[in-house]
């Protein structure tokens, strides 16, 4: 830790992000138990690494950028390439926040894949700029604003029939 530092409180890091940090790998995992594995993995680096992290400032993109790399190295996992997730079974599970099962617009952003379904989710729902999420996902701003553009071309087909009467797609 540098001269001067604060040192970063975990007890507080979880109460003002945990609600984000849970929500992120929701979305990413789809799957409760996942997004709850994923949860703990961030924070139990938190406790790990914290003096590495400088100040409150790094601390909400060191989050985020820690929970995307456990997410990914979730989806590399060997043990989840042979599994076959349970909603295929028994119907989807009720999400965290983000609207509810039914809703259209919900439903349709847990159909895009990885990458998008990533970029909507921080650039909406977590309020981030499109230089924050190229630093958050280790990728260019053009590549957001790409996967943006397409995200939102793929939303509005999958939405275009819900919506059409009301005009706002």
């Amino acid at each position: 830790m540098r001269k001067g530092q604060k040192q970063i409180d975990v007890e507080e890091a979880l109460q003002t992000y945990g609600d984000m940090v849970y929500r992120l790998a929701l979305v990413q995992m789809k799957n409760r138990s996942e997004a709850d594995d994923v949860f703990q993995e961030v924070f139990l680096r938190l406790v790990r690494y914290k003096d590495r992290i400088q100040g409150e400032a790094h601390l909400k993109p060191w989050l985020l950028t820690v929970t995307v790399n456990c997410c990914r190295k979730q989806f590399d996992n060997a043990f989840r390439r042979r599994t076959v997730p349970m909603d295929r079974e028994i119907g989807r599970e009720e999400s965290y926040e983000m609207g509810l099962p039914g809703d259209p617009v919900y439903d349709a952003v847990l159909e895009l894949a990885d990458d998008y379904r990533s970029v909507i989710h921080l650039f909406y729902y977590e309020q981030y700029s499109v230089r924050e999420i190229g630093e958050i996902l280790d990728i260019s701003e053009s590549a957001v604003k790409t996967r943006l553009s397409r995200a939102r071309g793929m939303l509005k087909e999958k939405l275009k029939g819900e919506f059409a009467s009301a005009g706002t797609v």
